[in-house]
């Protein structure tokens, strides 16, 4: 991969008062539809079927409009420590945390859609300085993928998940990182098993909530719950991925909604929140509406509603199916996740599991959902990755 700078330069957030003036003349202004036509009485399920329900729209529009302080966590990015770097000409922003503690490992956490590095605000301390003495412990860098957040969008097409792997390479190399255990959920997790796959002399191994067999495996010799996961992931992709096909097909005509309209980027969002969470009916059973507002006030002041959807044009479907992942790898599935991957298919892709986890609870955005066992697993799971790491070193 070709460099144009090495150079690593610290950066803060700062959005101006004008731009939250803006916010909320437009919040003030919004037009909505009529409610939704079916069942309506909360809590229930049934009220999200066609999408996010006017009342929760209108709540959280209400409060994003007079309560909701962006200030916290602009403020919290830059006591974690955040900085940019150009990488083949496109700018990208991340947190980076080191460890006080000598024998820490390198971390990389890559985030997903329609996350950000919100995903991982509340776990980065924890990750990098354990208040158990006996944890792992971990310098932890956390980049917003091309298009998200603080990076550059991308002028032109390429930008794909081989791409950002291959940056992510660079990325940790700048920081004096040449070999690094790495994470992640959703693209994150697609990316983390390129990185392991294509970079291995770089990864010490990996953890995450995402794997994908390669195409075309039997459901031979499946357990029953396990051809339920399958049939659940068929149904997911058959009847509620009309988001990701949107995203990889026009992800320019949806993005001029996302980026102009607040209610209409809030929407978008908040169905994915609430479906995807291991909740019974709203995603604030789980996760904070600051949190999730966080989350969408930083693709709206970034506008980068519709840089992030195209990672669907460039990526949707796109893992080589023939990639293998030989390092340690540590997966965890969680049970109300939108795609769980039977062990069988897995371990045709990554060919040395070393730990295998079915949380009780939890869904698509763990660390935001239950981050206390979040973290617990991702330090026992990178512990053994990097216990069969040293075996295999020794």
């Amino acid at each position: 991969m070709s460099t144009q700078t090495s150079n690593v330069q610290a950066f803060e957030a700062h959005a101006s008062d004008a731009d939250f003036d803006d916010l909320r003349a437009r919040l003030a202004a919004a037009r909505l539809p009529e409610a939704e036509t079916v069942y309506r009485a909360a809590p229930d399920p049934r009220r999200w079927e066609q999408g996010v329900p006017l009342a929760d729209v209108v709540d959280v529009v209400n409060y994003w409009r007079t309560d909701y302080d962006w200030r916290p966590f602009e403020t919290r990015l830059n006591q974690i420590g955040q900085f940019r770097t150009t990488i083949d000409g496109l700018g990208i922003h991340f947190l980076h945390r080191r460890s006080t503690r000598a024998d820490a490992t390198p971390l990389l956490l890559t985030h997903g859609w329609p996350d950000s590095i919100v995903r991982f605000i509340d776990v980065v301390d924890e990750l990098a300085d354990p208040k158990d003495a006996d944890a792992p412990a971990f310098h932890v860098v956390v980049p917003s993928l091309p298009g998200f957040g603080y990076s550059d969008k991308p002028v032109t097409t390429g930008w794909g998940t081989e791409k950002i792997a291959a940056a992510w390479v660079e990325l940790m190399g700048r920081l004096g990182y040449s070999k690094f255990a790495a994470h992640g959920g959703d693209w994150g997790g697609n990316i983390t098993t390129v990185l392991a796959g294509r970079f291995p002399e770089h990864v010490l191994g990996i953890h995450t909530t995402f794997a994908e067999g390669p195409p075309g495996l039997t459901m031979d010799g499946l357990t029953a719950v396990e051809r339920e996961w399958a049939e659940e992931t068929r149904d997911f992709w058959r009847r509620r991925g009309a988001y990701a096909k949107q995203q990889a097909t026009r992800p320019q005509t949806i993005g001029y909604s996302l980026v102009d309209s607040p209610v209409g980027l809030l929407a978008w969002i908040l169905d994915k929140f609430a479906e995807w969470s291991d909740t019974e009916d709203s995603p604030f059973e789980t996760i904070s509406r600051d949190r999730v507002l966080d989350d969408v006030t930083l693709y709206w002041l970034t506008r980068t509603g519709a840089s992030a959807a195209r990672i669907y044009y460039e990526s949707h479907n796109s893992l080589d199916p023939d990639l293998r992942v030989d390092v340690p790898s540590a997966l965890t599935m969680y049970p109300r996740d939108v795609e769980k991957c039977p062990r069988p298919w897995a371990q045709e892709r990554y060919r040395q599991i070393v730990r295998w986890t079915l949380p009780a609870k939890g869904g698509h955005f763990p660390s935001l959902e239950v981050p206390e066992y979040f973290v617990k697993d991702l330090q026992e799971g990178l512990a053994a990755v990097l216990a069969a790491t040293g075996s295999a070193e020794a």
